[in-house]
C-alpha cells in the first residue's frame, strides 16, 4: 500500500507551512499579543487569496473540492505556528456540517463567502463534553414562518468573531434540530470569554426570542443528535491535527534550546535525565501522530472510526500534557515567561486538551463503546 501524500497534498502542506511561517514569527506574535486584537485578519485574508480557506469546500461553491486530509494538513501547520485565526471553527465546526447536511442554497450562501474570506462560522456544541449538571440549552418554538429560539450556551468556540453559528435547539416534543443563526440577528447576544492570553477564543451565547426562517434549519427536523455525533468525530480529528503540530514544534524548540543552553560547561541536553525526558516526548509525539493518522484515514475512507478517534484524542490530551510540560520545564524559568514563545505553545496545548472533552472523557466514551461491543477497536486502544 502507498501511504505517501499526493502531489496536491504535498503542495498544500508546503504552501500552508510557508504562509504560516512567514507571517506568524515569534517577533510578530509578541507584538500581536500586546495589542487588543484577538485574531490576525491579515493572515485570514492571505489564506483566502491563496485558496486555502476553500480547500474542503465544493467546487460549485468556489472551493477546491478536496477533503478532510487536506484540511488537517493545514490545521497541523497552523498548530506548528500557533497562528491566531479561527481556522478550525470555520472550516470544521461550521463548514463541514453544511457541506454534508446543507441544502444547495445553504451551501451557496455560506461556503462561497467563507472561501473568499468574507465570513466566519462556528458551532455551539461544547455541551457534548460537559457534565449534565452544568449543561445549558436552547428551546425552539415553531411558527408560521420558521422558528423562535430562546436559551443560552457556553463556550462557543470563536463565537466572538463568528458571523453565523450552528445552534442545536430542542422543541416541545423533545426533538432536537440544528439552526444556522446570524450572530447579528435581533435577540442574539455574544459575550467574549477571555480564558487565556490567546484572547476570546470562545463566547457565551444567549438567544432571546430569536426569529429564524425555515431555511435556517440544517438537515431535517430532529436530526441534531445525528449531526452532532457526526461533527464530533470530525472535530476531534481536526483538533488532533492541530495538537500534533503544536507538540512537535514545542519538542523541536526544546531540543534546540537544550542543545545550546550550557551548564557546568556542557549543553544541558547531554544530561541523562533531560535526554530521557526528550526521548519520552519524541515517543509521545509519534504516538499522537500515528493514532491521529489512523483515525483520519479511517474517517476519510468512510470506515468505522469512532474508537480510533477516541484513542487519538486521548493521546492528543494525555500525550500533549507530558510533551508540553517537558518543554516548559526544560526551558526552566524562562519557560514560565508569558511573553516567551514556548509559553504560547503551552497555552494552546492545554486549551485544546479540554475542548470537546479531555482525556478522561475520551476514555469514558471509549469504555462505553467497548461495553456495547467488546470487539471494537482493539488496535486503537492499546495505550
Amino acid at each position: 500500500m502507498d501511504f505517501s501524500f499526493s502531489e496536491d497534498q504535498v503542495a498544500i502542506r508546503e504552501l500552508a507551512y510557508q504562509i504560516f511561517t512567514d507571517r506568524s514569527t515569534d517577533a510578530f506574535q509578541l507584538e500581536f499579543s500586546r495589542t487588543d486584537q484577538a485574531y490576525d485578519d491579515s493572515l485570514w485574508t492571505t489564506l483566502a487569496e491563496q485558496g486555502l480557506l476553500g480547500i474542503g469546500i465544493p467546487e460549485h461553491c468556489g472551493g477546491a473540492g478536496l477533503g478532510l486530509i487536506e484540511t488537517c494538513l493545514m490545521l497541523e501547520e497552523q498548530g506548528r505556528r500557533v497562528a491566531p485565526i479561527p481556522l478550525f471553527s470555520s472550516l470544521v465546526l461550521g463548514a463541514m456540517p453544511i457541506i454534508e447536511f446543507g441544502t444547495e442554497a445553504q451551501q451557496q450562501q455560506y461556503l462561497g463567502p467563507l472561501a473568499a474570506g468574507e465570513l466566519k462560522l462556528t458551532a455551539a456544541i461544547s455541551e457534548i463534553a460537559m457534565p449534565a449538571a452544568i449543561q445549558q440549552g436552547v428551546s425552539a418554538t415553531k411558527s408560521d414562518n420558521g422558528w423562535t429560539l430562546t436559551g443560552s450556551l457556553d463556550c462557543v468556540q470563536d463565537g466572538a468573531v463568528a458571523n453565523f453559528i450552528l445552534v442545536p435547539a430542542t422543541d416541545a416534543s423533545g426533538n432536537s434540530s440544528i439552526f444556522i443563526v446570524d450572530s447579528q440577528a435581533q435577540g442574539v447576544s455574544l459575550q467574549a470569554q477571555e480564558i487565556s492570553l490567546l484572547g476570546p477564543w470562545s463566547a457565551a451565547l444567549s438567544l432571546s426570542n430569536v426569529a429564524v426562517n425555515a431555511d435556517a434549519l440544517l438537515g431535517a427536523e430532529g436530526q441534531a443528535p445525528a449531526i452532532i455525533h457526526w461533527l464530533e468525530q470530525y472535530a476531534n480529528v481536526g483538533q488532533c491535527a492541530m495538537q500534533t503540530g503544536i507538540c512537535e514544534e514545542a519538542m523541536r524548540r526544546t531540543a534546540a534550546y537544550t542543545s545550546e543552553r550550557e551548564q557546568f560547561g556542557v549543553p544541558i541536553g547531554s544530561f541523562q535525565a533531560l535526554a530521557m525526558r526528550m526521548a519520552d516526548s519524541y515517543i509521545d509525539v509519534e504516538a499522537m501522530r500515528s493514532t491521529f493518522w489512523l483515525a483520519l484515514w479511517r474517517l476519510d475512507e468512510g470506515l468505522p472510526a469512532e474508537a480510533e478517534i477516541r484513542a487519538a484524542k486521548w493521546w492528543a490530551c494525555d500525550g500533549a500534557h507530558r510533551v508540553i510540560h517537558t518543554a516548559q520545564h526544560l526551558h526552566a524559568g524562562i519557560g514560565a515567561d508569558v511573553e516567551y514563545p514556548i509559553h504560547r505553545f503551552y497555552l494552546w496545548a492545554k486549551q485544546l486538551s479540554y475542548c470537546l472533552g479531555n482525556g478522561s472523557h475520551q476514555l469514558e466514551q471509549l469504555g462505553k463503546l467497548l461495553a456495547a461491543d467488546d470487539s471494537v477497536g482493539y488496535a486503537a486502544i492499546e495505550i
